[in-house]
């Protein structure tokens, strides 16, 4: 009997702990797949998305910054979907940052080197409008840590407007300046003026057209400024060592050898030198025999 109880109690035990670490694995899947959707959604955003027949334009641009497991690999991810949904690069500076380095003898020939660095990569890219929400979702699966997101939608359909009303009233203004440049035309001074004239309101309409094609090219195409980041890092590697200069040095009996070959050629530079000096030995020579004879007469 208190078998039968041991053993019913063993098993109660064991289907509890199972039972526990069933609903812990749960748990903890949970959370994950939680964290996940967090990270996914928290740079998201639907600010300012046109409608079909809205007659709002909307310059639309993000910029974030966030920590990803692989600098390199995040980088190529980013790339490869940007020109997927036909977006496109214009500045990127991948850059690894060394903050220590350590060399340490390990051997009489051997040096471990050790380098902590970190990587990091500012990126801008240009997406359709259209596809920037779409771009922003598939950038947040890269996200280990968001430091933050700033989304701004920038209306400029009354700018756009201003601009194409000013231009039809400078296409006007032309049209009536030239009438009157052909009809008036001979006084040089009101010539003159009238060309003037002109050519300044071409200049205006001209930059009104410019303005327009830029913001509607910053309507068409949203920006998108990345700061990638990720922990630091520490790279290993064993190079060879710097030998002493001492242990280039030859041994003794070639030093000594050397030493007298040293001398040997020192003594024939000497005789050498003596040699090309035999006229001025001859002189003083003669000189001293010569003073001699004549000192003692």
């Amino acid at each position: 009997m208190k078998t039968t109880a041991k053993l019913g109690l063993t098993a109660l035990t064991i289907i509890i702990l199972l039972f526990s670490c069933k609903k812990a694995d749960y748990a903890s899947e949970e959370s994950a797949d939680s964290k996940m959707t967090a990270d996914s959604t928290a740079i998201s955003s639907s600010a300012a998305v046109e409608q079909k027949d809205s007659k709002q334009k909307f310059i639309r641009t993000a910029d974030i910054k966030f920590k990803v497991k692989n600098v390199v690999k995040s980088t190529y991810a980013i790339e490869n979907a940007v020109q997927k949904f036909g977006g496109f690069v214009t500045y990127t500076n991948l850059q690894s940052n060394i903050h220590d380095q350590i060399k340490t003898k390990i051997s009489q020939d051997s040096t471990l080197e050790t380098t902590k660095y970190s990587v990091e990569n500012n990126i801008t890219i240009r997406v359709p409008n259209t596809k920037l929400d779409t771009i922003i979702k598939t950038i947040a699966k890269q996200i280990d840590f968001l430091d933050y997101r700033i989304i701004q939608a920038d209306d400029v359909s009354i700018k756009l407007l201003a601009n194409q009303l000013s231009q039809k009233r400078g296409a006007v203004s032309e049209k009536r300046v030239e009438k009157a440049i052909d009809s008036k035309g001979k006084k040089i001074n009101d010539v003159i003026d009238a060309e003037n004239t002109l050519a300044n309101q071409k200049e205006e309409n001209d930059n009104r057209i410019i303005e327009n094609l830029s913001m509607q090219d910053q309507v068409n195409f949203s920006t998108i400024t990345l700061q990638l980041y990720q922990n630091e890092t520490i790279k290993q590697e064993i190079t060879a060592g710097e030998k002493d200069s001492s242990a280039y040095k030859p041994n003794l009996g070639i030093q000594i050898i050397d030493a007298l070959k040293s001398g040997w050629y020192i003594l024939q530079a000497i005789l050498v030198f003596f040699i090309n000096l035999w006229p001025i030995i001859l002189l003083v020579i003669s000189g001293f025999f010569l003073y001699k004879k004549y000192y003692k007469k």
